[in-house]
């Protein structure tokens, strides 16, 4: 499968910045290409249109206190990104959904304290 309609709307000369995180093999990939790593593009047009790609992770260990202090000060409310909330003892089951990439499972917030009758 080839796709376009990631750059296809970029202006020429333009440029795309890739956000997330993309391993070099993933056996729960949508397709065969994608569970290899690979991500096909129609090169000629990218060309063509001019444009140039970044990418890179995250330093996410860099930016953790940071975040957690805007948390634990009011001034930022992730609570949006998160999918479901669980005791910690339905990590496991959760952590095999998040792994099939099952509807919900996406961001799952666990709580050590939080008993299975409360969630």
């Amino acid at each position: 499968m080839c796709s376009t309609s990631w750059w296809t709307p970029c202006d020429r000369p333009g440029s795309i910045g890739t956000v997330g995180l993309y391993l070099p093999s993933d056996p729960g990939a949508p397709n065969e290409d994608a569970a290899k790593g690979l991500l096909l593009f129609n090169i000629g047009k990218f060309f063509e249109k001019g444009l140039s790609m970044g990418s890179g992770q995250a330093d996410a260990k860099g930016y953790a206190h940071y975040l957690r202090d805007l948390i634990i000060t009011g001034r930022a409310e992730p609570s949006f990104v998160v999918s479901k909330q669980l005791p910690l003892a339905d990590a496991p089951d959760a952590y095999a959904r998040f792994d099939k990439r099952e509807d919900g499972y996406s961001k799952v917030l666990l709580h050590p304290h939080k008993d299975r009758k409360a969630s």
